[in-house]
């Protein structure tokens, strides 16, 4: 059997219909809600990103989603390749964790991610697809505005802020990285400040000085300190690791919690 060509996504969250049945290589975290999306989108096979796994290994959580519905996934580790960056996934990209669907194809720690990809595209698609579990992102207030403060606005990823965001502070649970097919982008408004999982640092950053650009002070929190994917994991438990320059003249500093991060923006 020929191998079919993995599809390159620097996000999962950009899975089309026409991706169903293809295997994907995607620049985002290996949390839950990547699990789910890549089965709610009928993919032969995925590998993210480990995001340095983080609290809870929460970074390599879709592993665990997919291996009931007998699809095949990985995650490259985060210091072999760019987060967010799907053509850097496949260039450098080592196998870092598999679920028991991938080793059966011959998928392993150690692996190119290509290698990985082309063993995952060596299965026949399935008739049908099988049902993904519930795990649809949140979006919520963590913090109401008052008193002259601007709201918190919990997200669980950035793809869930809106317009009236402006005004306010998003917390969310994605990677701070940059997407290389999106340059120029941070968050989809000029929030009041933003805060983001540092995904183990280096490009797990990247994003900080572009949010600067758009005007918008921003920090990343370490990865282990709070779970990637979850917002309100950023906000209960996260300690922050970087800051771009507009946070840091409002007196933000690594070490800070991320209500402290609210406090000091007002």
């Amino acid at each position: 059997m020929i191998a079919v060509p993995e599809v390159r996504l620097d996000s999962i969250t950009f899975v089309t219909a026409e991706h169903r049945g293809r295997v994907v290589v995607a620049g985002s975290h290996g949390g839950r809600y990547c699990g789910y999306v890549a089965a709610k989108a009928g993919l032969l096979g995925v590998i993210l990103n480990d995001a340095a796994i983080g609290r809870d290994e929460a970074g390599i959580g879709s592993l665990d989603v997919l291996a009931p519905l007998g699809i095949p996934a990985a995650t490259v580790a985060h210091d072999s390749a760019r987060i967010g960056d799907a053509e850097d996934m496949c260039a450098r990209g080592r196998i870092s964790h598999c679920n028991e669907p991938a080793r059966r194809l011959g998928c392993e720690p150690g692996q190119t991610c290509s290698e990985a990809a082309r063993r995952m595209s060596s299965r026949p698609a399935p008739d049908v697809p099988p049902e993904p579990p519930g795990g649809e992102e949140a979006r919520f207030v963590l913090r109401p505005a008052g008193d002259g403060r601007p709201a918190v606005i919990g997200c669980d990823s950035a793809s869930l802020v809106r317009p009236e965001d402006e005004s306010h502070i998003v917390v969310t649970g994605s990677h701070c990285g940059a997407l290389p097919g999106r340059p120029g982008y941070g968050l989809g408004v000029r929030a009041h400040g933003a805060v983001f999982n540092d995904a183990g640092g280096g490009a797990g950053i990247a994003r900080l000085p572009v949010l600067e650009a758009q005007g918008v002070p921003g920090a990343a929190v370490a990865a282990a300190s709070a779970r990637i994917g979850e917002a309100r994991s950023t906000w209960e438990t996260g300690i922050i690791s970087a800051v771009n320059d507009l946070a840091a003249l409002r007196g933000v500093q690594a070490g800070m919690t991320v209500p402290e991060f609210a406090d000091r923006l007002g």
